[in-house]
């Protein structure tokens, strides 16, 4: 494995203890109570209604599922960032510029897909850990449930940016990203990554509509929350935090009873999917499976 792949340090205690509750969160039974296209823009018209062509899931105002005591204090839950001249901070430092000699890559690449927060893209993503493409158009139950349910994490996303007010990787550093710098992605704080908590946080839900593919979800998970390190956009703590937002976030999910019926609801559909797979492509799914597994944060330094 090439050096710039290899990790500089050990997992932070944070991290691996959101990854545990995460993981064994989605293996939970829950009781009852009640296109792989990219270009494609699904959203719902609003809540009760099922989601329409056309628009973005950040349209639908929240509190459909989450409001008052139900929302987590995430701001409680979650750490402050590295501080300035920290050995964390160095080690977000290190990772930072470790990923940038992975421009014009095949990883580049994925990460660069992976930046798309469309519903149908983010369904898309997780085709191959799924094992069938996901066709937004046959599954309103299911996208009813993905954009109200990350309608409800936004504003938390949005607050907790704000409080720390985190500048992004390249704003200080220099260098390449795999996106667009835009004034609105250099405006947005970086801390904790929006993009990961929306992904994880899909994640999580994902694993509980289909517990045998569990394992499979939750790294494709992991991968996307990676890509924003690769993409130079977020610091490797950003993405540490994101995965903290996420299972906070998807856990408030879980005691609403509402959500948990749309939940049961959206695994009938998916199941009928399942039953008749329609096959991912097989090159993304290769380099998904390539970049699991040469993760940049999970594999122990070996050399001195």
């Amino acid at each position: 494995m090439s050096s710039h792949l290899r990790p500089r340090y050990r997992p932070s205690l944070p991290w691996v203890l959101a990854i545990m509750a995460a993981g064994a969160s989605s293996f939970m039974p829950r009781a009852a109570t009640a296109a792989d296209d990219p270009a494609m823009r699904v959203a719902p018209a609003g809540a009760p209604a099922a989601p329409q062509p056309g628009e973005a899931y950040k349209k639908v105002p929240p509190g459909y599922y989450l409001q008052g005591a139900m929302l987590p204090d995430t701001l409680a839950v979650l750490p402050p960032p590295p501080l300035p001249g920290s050995p964390e901070q160095a080690a977000d430092d290190a990772e930072f510029r470790a990923t940038r000699t992975l421009e014009r890559t095949p990883r580049w690449a994925l990460a660069s897909n992976d930046a798309k927060l469309s519903v149908p893209s983010l369904l898309s993503d997780f085709s191959c850990a799924l094992g069938t493409r996901l066709d937004p158009a046959r599954m309103p139950k299911l996208v009813t449930l993905v954009t109200h349910g990350l309608a409800d994490m936004t504003p938390e996303i949005d607050k907790t940016k704000d409080r720390y007010g985190r500048k992004r990787p390249y704003l200080v550093l220099g260098g390449d990203i795999c996106t667009a710098k835009t004034d609105k992605l250099a405006k947005s704080p970086s801390y904790p990554s929006g993009h990961t908590t929306i992904e994880y946080g899909l994640a999580l839900i994902l694993a509980q509509l289909a517990p045998d593919r569990a394992a499979a979800i939750l790294q494709r998970g992991r991968v996307l929350g990676e890509s924003r390190i690769v993409c130079g956009v977020h610091w490797v703590s950003d993405v540490q935090g994101g995965v903290i937002m996420a299972s906070s976030l998807v856990s408030a999910l879980d005691g609403n009873a509402r959500f948990r019926t749309d939940l049961d609801a959206a695994r009938s559909e998916l199941d009928a999917a399942r039953r008749q797979p329609v096959a991912p492509d097989a090159a993304t799914c290769a380099v998904e499976a390539d970049a699991a597994a040469h993760s940049p944060l999970f594999r122990l330094q070996t050399a001195p």
